[in-house]
């Protein structure tokens, strides 16, 4: 396998899509750290660029005039949010790959480098998830758009490669959490709807608090600065778009995690299911074995350490006023 090494990112310029987000807060302080200039990094904002729109790219290309693209903009939302938004979320997310991607070839950028999900594996993938196994099977229905509107971007990406030489890689993060998450209510992914939950419940003196499904489900998770280090890896070194998992290497079933959450808050209360709602996808475990050897990289943060980050900032940002 092919790779195309970037020897330093200083002097590129380097655009990043959802570079104000969780993600990509992240990866841009890593990209200042590697040497970018603060002039060459580029981070286009929703109110000035719908990348769902093809002359919204046009005009995002034109403005950045980037050597690298790092992908990281996307739709997407916990259980709920993909229930009531499935359409929205497969078009959104396909529409920004398509355009973007297309209009990368046309300009000759030196790489294109995509960020996944890992809803795309199948719902009963064999654990831990293994890249071969991405295309054998539908995946989880419930998020089931979305994960199919990203991985068809790994597929325009491989097409453009052999077609074009459009230098590009993939990365596919499991569940990301840390500082700075999204708290929003409606729209959070697990770990900072559960800190919230468990943080509100025990100001308000909550005597339980109700979390969807059975518990039973599993799920891994990453923390962000972990996730920023193998993105920017993936600039550095591959030019070919084979997945790559990045993973926190800990199943953690949902009633276990709800109880370290618990604890971590300091929240006593009791902890009820409601089963009527849907656990989700039944396991999710990645195997890291290829990300450890084309990329040189691993997860450096322990679950529990980045947790107590994770509460920390949500309390800081609590005492500071109201915030989603």
């Amino acid at each position: 396998m092919k790779t195309q090494a970037i020897e330093s990112l200083a002097g590129r310029r380097v655009a990043v899509t959802g570079g104000a987000g969780f993600l990509g807060r992240a990866v841009c302080r890593l990209l200042l750290a590697r040497g970018v200039a603060v002039s060459d990094l580029f981070v286009p904002r929703r109110r000035d660029f719908d990348l769902t729109q093809e002359r919204d790219v046009e005009r995002m290309y034109d403005a950045a005039r980037p050597d690298v693209v790092i992908h990281l903009a996307a739709e997407v939302g916990g259980i709920g949010a993909n229930l009531v938004q499935p359409g929205r979320f497969f078009y959104a997310n396909m529409a920004m790959g398509l355009h973007l991607v297309e209009h990368a070839r046309r300009r000759g950028i030196a790489k294109f480098v995509h960020t996944g999900t890992v809803c795309a594996y199948p719902k009963f993938a064999p654990i831990p998830f293994r890249e071969e196994d991405i295309w054998n099977g539908y995946p989880e229905e419930t998020n089931a758009p979305y994960g199919v509107a990203k991985k068809s971007v790994f597929v325009m990406l491989d097409a453009y490669r052999r077609q074009y030489g459009l230098a590009s890689a993939v990365v596919v993060p499991v569940n990301l959490y840390g500082p700075g998450d999204n708290f929003d209510p409606a729209t959070s992914h697990v770990i900072p709807a559960l800190v919230r939950k468990c943080e509100e419940a025990k100001v308000s003196g909550a005597d339980s608090i109700t979390c969807w499904g059975t518990g039973a489900a599993t799920r891994e998770f990453l923390f962000v600065d972990d996730a920023a280090e193998g993105v920017v890896r993936a600039v550095e070194t591959m030019d070919e778009p084979v997945p790559i998992n990045l993973g926190g290497g800990r199943e953690i079933a949902i009633r276990d995690l709800v109880r370290e959450i618990a604890e971590a808050c300091g929240y006593r209360g009791r902890i009820e299911w409601d089963a009527t709602k849907p656990d989700g996808q039944p396991r999710r475990s990645l195997d890291i074995s290829r990300a450890r050897t084309l990329l040189g990289w691993e997860p450096k943060v322990e679950f529990s350490t980045g947790l107590a980050a994770t509460v920390e900032w949500w309390r800081a940002q609590s005492a500071a006023g109201p915030t989603v």
